[in-house]
């Protein structure tokens, strides 16, 4: 499908595009930035849990298209249709990563070591500089390629005023007054070095203070082509702190604006390829589905009350989707492509998905190591923290290919025991026997299996928090944490609140879509109700 290939490039295979940190220091992006984010900007995302980032890198899918349903057959499309369709799928992209990312941010482009473009670039630059030296060692020298550098230099320092920069705008206008300059080398009387220096200070006027160690460093070079070379760099790094600042100004205007315009956008993509709402249609039927079959035990909270029949349509189609977010925290992301309403944040999910199972298997570690001590160890401070720290540590390559988790459980096992028995003898109590540390092993060791008891157990209570999470995601007070889950409570809340926030603004841009979708597919359930009432 069209959309599919079209977002999975900016998703997956060009994460070397956009660039994500959480370092308030480094340089952020601006609005003059985002066009370059476009014409080939990198990209990274750079998160504490590289495990999860290259997990799913290696599992992202490349193409679907033999999996997607055919609603209908494919039109031509060309050229210039696609180059339209693929901009504004991109600009609804980075619209959407500003606005969900608050980390987000824009860093100049790093080009691998030995790549072509880096050495054509390298070529070009020490040409340029040679070329520059050349001149400057000339008798008498040659200011032409100084004075146009000069002029980049001004137009930089004046590009990082206000409006209400006044004096300083005098002040650069007049020091760097291109033609004075040009009269002065004509007739030998310029001071480059004095007019460096008062550029060195502009900058670190106008820089932000984490730049000031930068500039500091400026004043200790004398040679004029290495500061020349130095000065660009470090107004590099000024407009990304400038891009910065750009964007966290903005951010709170787009986020108003950025449900709208991403619907919009989706609505002229979706006028032009009509079949781009079919993998929705599927995922919502299949939660729908499966909603209906508990249907003959009980039924949807939402759907629950003496409402009238429009209203508990409404409340069903809210637990519709509710089940159908609830499914992409277990999806199959190498066999099955996402639904196009959320392929952009596909990423995220899986992201949430991969913490969800690394969780699941730290609270069955901690739940069978308490069932196992006793009350004994209930109440230690900080016990529960040192075990999940064990367990932490020794899963956190979990989602890599190379990892082997029956070893993992093993060491863990080892782990654990030693440490249940130190905490044990500390308080005065009675070490675990040579058979009671087997029989903690082996459990820990069995949640391994995919079929085991606990694992199960604690899997069905994380899915009943999220689901009563998302239906009180609009209320003040929180759902209580399932018994079990206490000593992984803070970690899974953390969870729960990204993954809310991230459902919830879905639902914000795209609910018409869903409604739409949902009225038929409800229509179509309640229809076969009242078939299967009237037979019986």
């Amino acid at each position: 499908m069209l959309i599919h290939s079209l977002f999975y490039p900016f998703s997956f295979s060009e994460k070397n595009q956009l660039k994500m940190s959480q370092n308030p220091d480094k340089p952020h992006s601006s609005e003059e930035k985002l066009s370059g984010l476009e014409d080939g900007q990198e990209e990274s995302l750079d998160n504490p849990d590289q495990s999860i980032r290259k997990r799913i890198r290696q599992s992202a899918p490349g193409s679907h298209r033999d999996d997607t349903p055919k609603s209908s057959p494919p039109r031509p499309v060309s050229i210039e249709e696609l180059m339209e369709t693929a901009k504004g799928v991109t600009n609804m992209a980075l619209a959407h990563e500003i606005v969900v990312n608050g980390d987000f941010q824009i860093k100049p482009a790093e080009l691998p070591e030995h790549s072509l473009e880096k050495k054509v670039r390298d070529i070009v630059h020490k040409a340029f500089w040679d070329c520059l030296e050349a001149q400057l060692k000339e008798d008498p020298p040659t200011y032409d390629h100084a004075i146009k550098l000069l002029g980049e230099i001004k137009e930089n320092l004046l590009s990082f005023l206000l409006p209400g920069h006044t004096r300083l705008r005098s002040q650069i206008t007049e020091v760097l007054d291109l033609d004075l300059i040009k009269q002065e080398a004509e007739n030998g009387a310029l001071d480059i070095s004095k007019l460096v220096e008062f550029v060195i200070g502009m900058m670190g006027t106008l820089c932000a203070p984490a730049r000031d160690e930068e500039i500091k460093k400026l004043k200790d070079i004398h040679e004029i082509v290495p500061l020349f070379r130095a000065i660009f760099s470090v107004l590099d790094l000024m407009k990304m702190d400038m891009a910065n600042f750009a964007v966290s100004s903005i951010r709170p205007k787009l986020m108003q604006q950025s449900a709208e315009y991403e619907r919009k956008k989706f609505q002229e993509f979706l006028e032009k390829h009509p079949n781009s709402l079919d993998l929705v249609t599927r995922w919502l039927q299949e939660a729908a589905d499966d909603l209906a079959k508990l249907r003959c035990k009980m039924l949807p909270p939402h759907c629950s009350g003496d409402g009238a029949t429009g209203g508990a349509s409404s409340l069903c189609s809210t637990a519709v989707q509710n089940q159908a977010y609830l499914k992409l925290l277990k999806w199959d992301h190498v066999n099955r492509p996402f639904p196009e309403t959320v392929l952009m944040d596909q990423t995220r999910f899986q992201e949430i998905q991969l913490e969800l199972e690394q969780l699941l298997l730290i609270g069955t570690v901690l739940l069978v190591t308490f069932s196992a001590a006793g009350s004994a160890l209930v109440d230690v401070p900080g016990f529960a923290e040192k075990i999940k720290t064990i367990v932490k540590v020794l899963l956190s390559g979990m989602h890599l290919p190379s990892f082997n988790l029956k070893e993992s459980l093993a060491t863990i096992g080892e782990k654990v025991c030693a440490e249940v028995n130190s905490c044990l003898s500390q308080h005065g109590f009675t070490p675990f026997s040579a058979e009671r540390e087997t029989v903690l092993k082996g459990q820990i060791q069995a949640v391994a299996s995919p079929d085991n008891t606990i694992c199960r157990l604690i899997d069905s209570r994380i899915q009943k928090f999220l689901e009563n999470y998302l239906a009180s995601s609009h209320q003040k007070s929180l759902p209580a944490i399932p018994g079990g889950l206490g000593p992984i409570q803070r970690e899974l809340e953390e969870i729960a609140v990204k993954y809310v926030r991230l459902v919830n603004y879905n639902k914000m841009v795209f609910s018409p879509y869903y409604d739409a979708v949902l009225g038929k597919i409800l229509t179509k359930e309640e229809s076969q109700l009242v078939g299967k009432s009237e037979e019986s």
